[in-house]
């Protein structure tokens, strides 16, 4: 009977010495998230008149009407029926909003995980016609070294971090360590299909945009890329996008170009070409591989133009401009680097090249010799930090870190300030 009552003692001593160790509890300072529902993200869209530019990001042209990203607020739009006079008109709230291109009078825009169609014919009159519901892979942003609380997608999509002391027990924190891909889109510089583009080539009512692309439009399709994937949207119906198809394109994609019947894509570590032949299934052409940094690029006839910038996500310390040889597409060829301080995006349009070279400015290039770029600039503005431009054929739209600009080049020796929107803040991490 002893041995009994001893042997359950121990049980029950056991037992408590457990329980008491499940609830040996710690105070951790971590990141908690900050949801948005899915009931408030598909909510109607709220437009409402002009407002101050606060934090920039892509810019698109199309109609006489420029329009800018407030980093993942929604869209600005600006009348600039008259380029030396244009006007803030109207901000169209869209949570999450980072990329955007314009087919016919639907402006395409993504919202966190979906994709917005917007109908702009009239612009006192803009309401969202159709949306691609989970169109994106579910993302969150960027929160630094600390811990963070595990995050629940049923909830609804991550806005921002709350830090806060949260007393969890040591045995199961259900904290985790940084586990999650960033948001922040502005790390790898992503705009839409960017540099002087050939409408025409670009599908008719097709807008343009600046060269730090992630959305682009051809023939009856809008494309899209996150880090590694090509996404397809059928806009044949242009006010009811349909997902279309996915391809597997590489890994750390930034940027998108449309060209010739062909698409081509920056990573990181190099140039992808895919061909448009069949709109709906692109497929693999070649890849031009450089120096990591990260990577805009536009095309003209037999030249693409590649920005590589160093530091922070970007990878080595590499901050330089590259000339490819396209004119056999089957094997990029380098002709020519030349070396930058911090290029962001750039535009080419006939014999002018323009670069925004971060802290040195915008940089104006007679490109006509790609052997000797760097010894015929016609012109820089260093006083602006610059991040990207749309070269419209005698007008250039220039982003910068305190405001829109639009230039006159027409002259290409007497190139001539026409406005400036003036920005409040802008930050390109």
């Amino acid at each position: 009977m002893k041995t009994k009552s001893a042997y359950l003692l121990l049980v029950f001593v056991s037992a408590f010495i457990l329980s008491c160790k499940d609830k040996i509890e710690d105070v951790y300072t971590v990141n908690a998230p900050v949801y948005l529902s899915y009931n408030d993200l598909r909510a109607p869209l709220k437009v409402a008149g002009g407002q101050e530019i606060i934090q920039p990001g892509k810019i698109y042209f199309k109609d006489n009407y420029i329009f800018v990203n407030e980093y993942q607020k929604g869209i600005h739009v600006i009348d600039n029926s008259n380029p030396e006079s244009p006007e803030i008109i109207k901000f169209i709230e869209i949570p999450g909003n980072v990329d955007m291109a314009v087919k016919d009078s639907i402006l395409y825009a993504d919202s966190y995980v979906d994709l917005v169609a917007i109908d702009i014919s009239d612009i006192d009159n803009i309401r969202e016609v159709s949306r691609v519901v989970d169109a994106f892979p579910y993302m969150v942003p960027a929160c630094g070294d600390a811990l963070v609380e595990t995050v629940d997608p049923a909830k609804g999509v991550v806005t921002s971090w709350k830090v806060t002391e949260k007393k969890v027990n040591v045995e199961n924190t259900g904290l985790i360590y940084r586990p999650y891909p960033d948001y922040d889109y502005m790390k790898f510089y992503n705009a839409v299909s960017g540099g002087a583009i050939d409408v025409a080539s670009n599908g008719n009512g097709a807008g343009t945009g600046g060269s730090m692309a992630r959305f682009t439009l051809y023939d009856d399709y809008l494309y899209t890329v996150d880090n590694y994937m090509l996404r397809l949207f059928n806009i044949s119906d242009a006010a009811a996008p349909a997902e279309a198809n996915e391809v597997y394109v590489g890994w750390n994609i930034e940027t998108i170009f449309p060209y010739d019947n062909k698409l081509f894509m920056g990573s990181t570590t190099g140039m992808y070409v895919y061909s448009l032949a069949v709109p709906s299934n692109p497929e693999y052409v070649s890849t031009f591989w450089h120096a990591t940094g990260c990577d805009p690029v536009v095309v003209q006839d037999n030249l693409a133009y590649v920005t590589l910038r160093a530091g922070n996500l970007c990878g080595n310390n590499l901050s330089q401009l590259d000339v490819i040889d396209i004119s056999n597409i089957a094997e990029p060829k380098l002709l020519k680097e030349y070396e930058m301080e911090e290029p962001y995006g750039l535009g080419i349009d006939g014999n002018m090249l323009f670069v925004c070279d971060g802290d040195a400015g915008l940089k104006v290039y007679n490109a006509s010799d790609p052997m000797i770029i760097n010894e015929r600039m016609i012109a820089q503005y260093p006083d602006i930090n610059a991040w990207d431009v749309i070269p419209l054929g005698g007008t250039l739209l220039m982003i910068g870190t305190d405001g829109l600009y639009q230039y006159d080049y027409s002259d290409p020796e007497n190139i001539t300030e026409l406005s400036v929107i003036p920005i409040e803040h802008l930050i390109h991490q």
